[in-house]
């Protein structure tokens, strides 16, 4: 093992969430100590973690706790990973509050540091262009708008983690804990970034965030007709409805019907219609422990293994292991 401690540098700035920051801190500080205290071995910290901010002020986070830095962003010569956490408060507000922090990005990735963004962050980290024609991921929420500001990033908001060329992101807002295992492990091996995990007791089998997304965000658009074929469908979920059938009850051909539903919601009427299933099956699965030949028939599907295939494939998870994962009570 390198004995040299690699540095992590976690940039503040005001209005961030004050968890994904020392959160962050924490683990990476403790990589090498806690599994090692536990099991009363020698400890051997394997990273030097700072927190910078612009000229080394202190940082407002969103919960309006204040957190004081160790250094100057403009004083980090050197540095394995840069990370950036998630925007707590108004994003269009702190982009633009933060944007003399774009330099530092772009100075110490042309230096040879990993960049990291968590969840909102990642707004951050477009705004550098260095996610320009990569693969990014952000919180499923703000996809959307992410997907209009920075249309030249290839966004895969399904995605807990994602890697491009030593540029890192992260989904929802806790999956800073994804991304510093990740890191963990990339630095340090897979058996240090597993006792990590394990003595914090991190769940970090986590691959999808769509397991937690709501379709509801397709709402976020302004074609009334459209909203009124995602209310008929909310309503008949488990109802069949072929799409000239659909098309007929709001007067519009198929082929229109396609079209402004893409152009409003992003996806067809049929990929909406197998999303609303898919939530309502995981509803069931967290509420109640109704059998799943039952299920599936309660949220229009016919084949329990078709069903459990695209569940699979949607979720990460079976119906059973989500039930296990997520049932209430």
């Amino acid at each position: 093992m390198n004995d040299t401690k690699f540095t992590v540098t976690v940039l503040g700035f005001n209005q961030a969430l004050a968890s994904a920051i020392t959160g962050a801190l924490d683990v990476f500080a403790f990589a090498g100590i806690s599994w090692q205290r536990i099991h009363n071995l020698p400890t051997k910290p394997q990273f030097k973690v700072q927190l910078a901010s612009h000229h080394g002020q202190p940082i407002l986070c969103s919960n309006q706790v204040v957190l004081q830095p160790n250094i100057a962003i403009e004083e980090v010569s050197q540095t394995d990973v840069l990370l950036i956490p998630t925007i707590g408060g108004d994003i269009d507000e702190v982009l633009e509050s933060t944007a003399p922090l774009l330099v530092h990005i772009r100075r110490l990735q042309k230096m040879g540091a990993d960049i990291a963004a968590n969840c909102t962050g990642t707004f951050l980290l477009a705004q550098s262009e260095l996610l320009d024609n990569k693969i990014a991921t952000t919180h499923w929420g703000y996809a959307d708008k992410f997907k209009a500001m920075y249309p030249t990033v290839n966004l895969q908001p399904e995605k807990m983690v994602t890697e491009d060329n030593t540029v890192f992101c992260a989904g929802g807002g806790m999956a800073w804990i994804d991304l510093s295992i990740l890191l963990i492990e990339r630095y340090c091996g897979h058996q240090i970034a597993s006792d990590t995990a394990k003595s914090h007791v991190l769940d970090v089998s986590r691959t999808s965030q769509t397991v937690y997304a709501s379709s509801r965000q397709r709402h976020f658009h302004s074609d009334k007709d459209i909203k009124a074929v995602q209310s008929f469908l909310e309503k008949n979920v488990q109802n069949k409805c072929t799409l000239g059938e659909l098309a007929q009850r709001h007067n519009m051909t198929e082929r229109t019907l396609i079209r402004r539903f893409k152009n409003a919601c992003d996806i067809t009427p049929g990929q909406y219609l197998q999303s609303l299933r898919i939530e309502h099956a995981r509803k069931l699965l967290e509420t109640s422990g109704m059998p799943l030949e039952r299920l599936i028939s309660a949220v229009g599907y016919e084949d329990l293994s078709s069903f459990t295939r695209l569940f699979k494939k949607t979720t990460g998870l079976s119906p059973s292991q989500y039930r296990a994962k997520f049932k209430r009570g």
